[in-house]
């Protein structure tokens, strides 16, 4: 499978399907409800999270088939042998994926060796309720030029040792940022890849630290003939406290800029 890769976690994730009391409305347990969804990740060719051992490693797969027959679902394997013998061993996974900007997640009690099209692949029984989580849209500020935003994190190289990256924030949401990264810093985060206490000084709130997850890429030409990637995360279990500190500061951004604006007027 392509674009598969295996992260460690050194912060604990939470995920909604483990917190029912708050998120119970969006369970679905029906049968076909549930197929419904698992084979919309089949038709969307949804990129999905597997994560094990509490949340401490993952690796990327796909949803290859849904058998609402025999009750199994059919997974693609990852690209680490070493990780896939892993998630072989692990006793619970949690799956999710977004499509059409909607939440995906369930959890696999087991998975099991098999084959798909003569590749290995792993397959499980089909799980008991999927979250389906509808997120509101989020008011997208793109950072002001005269107050830039830098984000600063710290990125493993293959041979293990640490490399602290900078870049510039394009955007910032109540469902994450836009990176304005070099095409060679850009090469360093790959689709699905975490990115883990990662440090943004928001103008007049303070010290922003989140996790992220890297999820799309594009390549920006500007006017100039000058190139970059812009490179969009989302927010990983990003608490309360510091989601306020970033409504606060889209809300107050977006106030002085249209008061800029009506005083041109």
């Amino acid at each position: 499978m392509e674009e598969t890769d295996v992260q460690p976690q050194e912060t604990p994730l939470r995920f909604e399907i483990e917190q029912p009391d708050d998120y119970d409305q969006y369970l679905l347990r029906s049968r076909p409800e549930i197929v419904a969804v698992l084979r919309s990740l089949v038709q969307k060719r949804a990129l999905v999270s597997a994560y094990f051992n509490r949340g401490s490693s993952f690796l990327l797969t796909s949803v290859l088939q849904v058998n609402m027959e025999s009750g199994e679902l059919v997974l693609d394997c990852g690209r680490e042998e070493a990780i896939n013998r892993q998630a072989l061993l692990a006793d619970q996974l949690i799956l999710t994926a977004m499509v059409d900007k909607v939440k995906i997640q369930f959890t696999l009690s087991k998975l099991a060796e098999t084959q798909n099209s003569g590749r290995a692949a792993f397959s499980a029984a089909l799980p008991d309720k999927v979250l389906r989580l509808q997120r509101r849209e989020y008011f997208r500020l793109s950072t002001p030029i005269a107050k830039p935003v830098k984000f600063v994190t710290t990125l493993k190289r293959p041979d293990g040792s640490a490399l602290v990256v900078e870049a510039s924030l394009l955007d910032i949401s109540g469902g994450g940022v836009g990176l304005m990264a070099s095409p060679a810093l850009a090469a360093l985060l790959p689709r699905g890849g975490m990115l883990t206490e990662c440090k943004m000084t928001l103008p007049d709130e303070g010290l922003l630290v989140a996790n992220l997850c890297v999820r799309n890429k594009f390549d920006v030409t500007t006017r100039g003939g000058s190139r970059y990637v812009r490179v969009g995360c989302e927010f990983i279990a990003l608490p309360g406290a510091r989601m306020s500190m970033v409504q606060r500061y889209i809300t107050r951004v977006e106030r002085e800029r249209k008061a800029r604006l009506s005083g041109m007027a």
